[in-house]
């Protein structure tokens, strides 16, 4: 008979013994489990699974109680101060004392699930949920508090408590984590107007001095950048050809793997919500989904303290313990970063995730996480997975959007890697080792492209990114004017990312090297100069079609010429890199609609002038893209591999020398 199903007598008899062999291991004082089974809060059934959990995976046993709904967290709490010989602290009880909070900051009280109370002569009075690490981690306290007298409290009056007390420091600390220097929250939009009203008025004076000769230089800079655009898309096709001969791994490590096993890292995942309660209940459906254990999966869903439409959705959906929700505070600034960097301290994980609203993430995508942070090389700080739309079909926008996301994660992404160079993140799908992702600072929260800063910020301080072969789907804009708006706020977020490393372009260079240094000049201010100067490239259209060109009487013919068939070279090759990346996944099927990017790509222009707007008028501006609009998101299957995604099976688990917290 299977122990964890057997009936409570039987398991009752099991459970002794078991009890029996851990005291004897351990040689103190009587283990929790047994306390709360004496107490009457833990099964025998219970009690006998929760320790089979706790022999192969990294997590307190009181986790693991708690998130599979075996007690209360009262109860364990209880049972807590019971084994450690203290009291329980209730809710009316938690009055901290504003300077010891001060003193060890707020931060390291959330992180470390501790809450000082007072001073008692000599020593200090601090209330805890995890007595089992505080007993081993009085470093973490300073040396002014003495000897530390404890006090069990749950979690969620510990969190309560404080936040009364340093709400305001918190949502300071988010809204400045990153330093200064790489942070935008400094952007000058009047000056910024002055300096675009000069280019404007110096674009005018060349029109009207000489309109040919500044038309010459302005396509000229236009072709510059794609045919380097161009040659990147080649190399990055030639890099993952050259690695499939090779019959190496896509996104492979480049540390090789280490013998030994361990266990299971806690992960976070951070899902921030703002005005979602279409897709609030198929959020949540998908996020069981996930295979990794339960006791160590932290899903924080992050929502606007003013955002009560979805907290109402939320709160019509049964949450189980693993997935919490975490308000953060309303202010003027409301940005996906700020919500991010609020969270973060809230999180109990060494690995932290993102996942946007609608995604639907493959189900063992947190196991291959996991295994990948333990088997690449430590400066490896983040892993980008790869994302695909379910509604690719649902009309001809979406259709594109789809071309585009397959040209973008599955070749110019892993052809980056290779190639060496900075790799912009995805708002989705990343996960970080946490000691590097708080060493920069977390995300700048005045940055509206969050994410492909961060990836620079990430390389500037001397990590790497890799992708990860893992897929998660997630829904396309598909609809015209929210797809200009969603752009812009790309396009324009492109362009302060640019402009703030670029204050110092000396020490970019020191930071990245020469070659990331070009990377970044063209994967930013290419992608802007192409979008922006489109129109000028479209004017070669005119001569196939036996119209006069701008140019003619400017240039040569043969210089013409030359440009003309440069320019159709560059659209030429991108039609093909758009085929190599459809070939081999189940897109296929959209290769007859590359031709018709050439109708697609106009729109990115019409956004890149309405980002550069809001460059002005409000740089901060987070124009938020609408979910929830195609219904069968859940009725498609989410565990479709991308293509030559495959990693290793049956091998073990390195030893993980990272883990935040035990």
């Amino acid at each position: 008979m299977n122990q964890l199903t057997a009936p409570p007598q039987i398991a009752e008899r099991l459970a002794k013994p078991l009890l029996l062999v851990a005291r004897k291991k351990r040689r103190s004082s009587p283990l929790l489990g047994e306390i709360l089974l004496e107490q009457g809060a833990l099964s025998p059934g219970d009690l006998i699974k929760a320790m089979a959990l706790q022999a192969r995976e990294d997590a307190l046993f009181g986790e693991i109680l708690l998130s599979n709904n075996m007690v209360s967290e009262a109860e364990l709490a209880r049972g807590l101060a019971s084994q450690f010989g203290c009291d329980v602290a209730t809710a009316d009880m938690l009055c901290p004392d504003i300077r010891l909070v001060k003193e060890l900051g707020a931060e390291n009280c959330l992180c470390n699930g501790v809450l000082p109370l007072k001073r008692i002569g000599a020593a200090t009075l601090v209330a805890t949920d995890r007595p089992q690490v505080l007993s081993g981690e009085a470093g973490i306290f300073p040396a002014s508090f003495g000897r530390i007298l404890m006090v069990i409290a749950t979690q969620s009056d510990l969190q309560a408590s404080l936040l009364e007390l340093s709400e305001e420091a918190l949502v300071k600390r988010a809204e400045t984590r990153v330093t200064s220097h790489e942070s935008c929250r400094n952007w000058n939009s009047s000056a910024m107007a002055r300096v675009f009203s000069a280019l404007l008025l110096f674009l005018i004076s060349g029109l009207v001095a000489n309109a040919r000769l500044t038309l010459l230089l302005l396509t000229g800079w236009a072709i510059l950048f794609l045919v380097l655009n161009t040659s990147l898309k080649a190399a990055a096709v030639i890099a993952n050809l050259r690695a499939a001969r090779g019959k190496s791994l896509a996104f492979s490590s480049r540390r090789a793997r280490t013998p030994g096993v361990t266990r299971l890292p806690k992960i976070s995942v951070l899902v921030p919500l703002f005005r979602e309660p279409e897709i609030a209940s198929r959020l949540i459906r998908r996020l069981k989904r996930l295979s990794y254990p339960r006791e160590l999966l932290d899903i924080c869903l992050v929502v606007e303290a003013d955002d009560k439409v979805t907290q109402q959705a939320l709160a019509a959906v049964d949450l189980p313990p693993w997935i919490r929700q975490i308000r953060v505070p309303d202010a003027e600034l409301k940005t996906k970063p700020r919500a991010l960097n609020y969270a973060l301290d809230f999180c109990k994980g060494s690995i932290i995730g993102v996942y946007d609203a609608e995604d639907a993430p493959e189900n063992d995508q947190l196991h291959k996480v996991a295994r990948r942070f333990q088997t690449c090389a430590p400066e490896v700080a983040c892993l980008q997975g790869v994302l695909d739309f379910y509604n690719s079909r649902s009309n001809w926008l979406s259709r594109c959007f789809t071309i585009e996301y397959a040209t973008w994660f599955r070749v110019m992404l892993p052809g980056l890697e290779r190639l060496g160079l900075v790799i912009p993140l995805g708002g989705t799908t990343i996960f970080f080792r946490r000691t590097a992702l708080e060493e920069i600072g977390g995300w700048d929260a005045h940055n509206v492209t969050e994410d492909a800063d961060l990836g620079i910020r990430l390389a500037r301080h001397g990590y790497r990114t890799e992708l990860l072969p893992t897929l998660t789907e997630e829904e396309a804009n598909c609809r015209l004017w929210p797809w200009v708006r969603q752009r812009s706020r790309w396009l324009k977020g492109y362009a302060i990312t640019w402009a703030v490393h670029m204050q110092n372009p000396l020490r970019l260079m020191r930071d990245l090297g020469p070659w990331r240094f070009f990377g970044v000049q063209l994967l930013f201010l290419g992608a802007l100069s192409q979008f922006l100067l489109a129109p000028l490239l479209w004017s070669f259209w005119l001569l196939p079609l036996g119209l006069p060109h701008p140019l003619q009487g400017v240039v040569s013919p043969t210089a013409l010429f030359l440009l003309t068939s440069l320019f159709f070279l560059c659209e030429l090759t991108a039609l093909v890199v758009g085929m190599v990346a459809l070939a081999p996944n189940r897109h296929r099927g959209l290769w007859v609609w590359i031709p018709t990017l050439h109708f697609y790509f106009p729109l990115a222009t019409i956004a890149a002038y309405k980002g550069i707007w809001e460059l002005i008028t409000r740089p901060f501006y987070w124009d938020k893209t609408e979910h929830g609009h195609n219904p069968d998101i859940d009725t498609r299957a989410h565990n479709i591999r991308p293509a030559n995604a495959r990693l290793p099976n049956s091998q073990p688990l390195p030893t993980l020398k990272c883990l935040h917290q035990p």
